[in-house]
């Protein structure tokens, strides 16, 4: 195991040392950037915000300056919100990491109970209703089923709030505050498990299919074990596998935060943050928001390897 540890460790460095190299040169080779698009600056200010920045040196000494940076754990400095790029992250993304983690709960949730469910009654009326609304949530757009439910629940309604994370001018604290934030996170929650939950559950009864054919499942069910035991604990075991190298690759979704969604919400998220920064081209909060995920992908894909291995000790690293 620490062979391989140390093995992958240098793979992981390799890999982000070239994902740098990707990320820097993609947005320093950008045409425009955040001081000279900047319409309210004199060409002199411009000239010398550059300088300070150091944006007007050549690009390979910019990147060993950036890349030095990012091993000393400072991700840049937001030029558009004068603030170092780690405390912006600080700011938004566990806004983020709020809304992903209980969307993603209650994906997984349902996506393994329907999925197990349908897979034991294929072709049956509920498999038949379960694949319609599969693909009817995976053809709506996020940002037509957000202003949907919006305009049902909040506007005609008055169920939930429209957006935002806490009520305007709230003071709350505790218990209350807790509970108004539920109330604004609510409905996008709701519809980020409806779009996500469509391919997982695809996924679950595809891998189900083909765990109930193999013998050991006939073999379990002839010794008289009962049918949810048979399921539940060696089907769904062993069909549970393929979906753990998944599990690297929600890390990063994580963190990232849902540029759409938080728009429309008006969620105070890290993809609200990134989309604005877009627009101002404020690439040094772009890169290490970039970088940041390139390290949490490579990352999720250690865990998701390690966590194969003790769950099938079959699996040799």
């Amino acid at each position: 195991m620490s062979t391989y540890l140390l093995r992958r460790f240098i793979y992981m460095v390799l890999i982000l040392l070239g994902a740098s190299m990707l990320i820097f040169f993609l947005y320093a080779l950008t045409p425009g950037d955040f001081v000279s698009n900047n319409m309210n600056l004199s060409a002199e200010r411009k000239a010398e915000l550059r300088e300070i920045y150091g944006l007007s040196k050549p690009l390979l000494e910019r990147y060993m300056t950036w890349i030095s940076h990012i091993f000393q754990g400072d991700f840049g400095y937001s030029l558009a919100q004068q603030k170092p790029v780690l405390e912006l992250f600080n700011d938004y993304v566990w806004n983020s990491f709020l809304l992903a983690i209980v969307a993603t709960f209650f994906t997984w949730f349902f996506a393994v109970v329907v999925g197990v469910i349908s897979a034991y009654k294929q072709y049956s009326l509920f498999d038949t209703l379960v694949m319609i609304g599969i693909f009817a949530a995976m053809s709506i757009p996020s940002f037509f089923i957000g202003l949907f439910f919006i305009k049902i629940f909040a506007v005609d309604l008055h169920l939930l709030p429209p957006g935002g994370m806490t009520s305007t001018g709230s003071n709350a604290v505790g218990l209350a505050y807790v509970e108004d934030v539920i109330k604004h996170m609510t409905l996008p929650v709701i519809i980020m498990v409806l779009l996500g939950v469509g391919s997982l559950t695809r996924y679950f009864r595809s891998n189900m299919l083909d765990v109930i054919k193999q013998d050991y499942i006939r073999t379990a069910r002839a010794k008289g074990l009962r049918e949810r035991a048979v399921l539940y604990r060696h089907a769904l075991k062993n069909a549970m596998l393929p979906a753990i190298t998944l599990v690297g690759f929600e890390l990063p979704g994580l963190f990232g935060g849902s540029i759409i969604l938080e728009k429309i919400f008006n969620w105070p998220g890290i993809g609200q943050l990134y989309m604005s920064s877009f627009t101002v081209r404020d690439y040094p909060l772009l890169m290490g928001f970039t970088m940041f995920l390139a390290i949490l992908t490579v990352i999720g894909t250690l865990i998701s390897d390690i966590l194969y291995h003790t769950t099938d000790p079959r699996v040799r690293l």
